[in-house]
């Protein structure tokens, strides 16, 4: 068969072929010898410099996630913070609110009591000694406070 394929030209094995092919097999056996363990070098340098690129990409990323965290924590504290403030601040207006009407009653009463002593004195036309005086005025207290506490 190689007989054949010698006479047709596809394969003449001559002298030059025999140059070639051990040019061929010196020019791989350099190859392989230096340029190949070389690139295998510079191949595994760069795959150990992505995997750090990777590793510090992964631990910039869970310590962006722990800062997200933290700040969501700080953003919830606030939030009960400002909560906090608002509900005290919404009890002591209504104390003081309430304070303030306690007040206001109080200066109604005795300002009541005035003009119930002074309508008395003028209708009886006399002044009143002490002990009337405190009578007529817890009476009319007593009967401002019923009706106060109705309206």
């Amino acid at each position: 068969m190689l007989f054949l394929a010698g006479e047709a030209g596809v394969i003449d094995i001559n002298g030059t072929v025999i140059v070639e092919l051990l040019t061929f097999l010196v020019m791989f056996g350099l190859l392989a010898r230096y340029v190949y363990p070389e690139i295998v070098k510079q191949a595994e340098a760069r795959q150990r410099t992505i995997a750090e690129q990777l590793a510090a990409a992964e631990k910039a990323r869970a310590e962006a996630d722990a800062h997200l965290k933290e700040a969501q924590a700080k953003l919830e504290d606030a939030r009960k913070t400002a909560q906090g403030v608002i509900d005290a601040a919404t009890e002591a207006s209504r104390k003081e609110i309430e304070a303030e009407r306690d007040r206001a009653i109080q200066s109604v009463r005795g300002e009541v009591a005035n003009l119930v002593v002074t309508a008395t004195e003028k209708v009886i036309g006399e002044t009143l000694d002490a002990s009337k005086h405190k009578q007529l005025i817890d009476k009319a207290i007593d009967q401002v406070g019923r009706d106060g506490g109705t309206g």
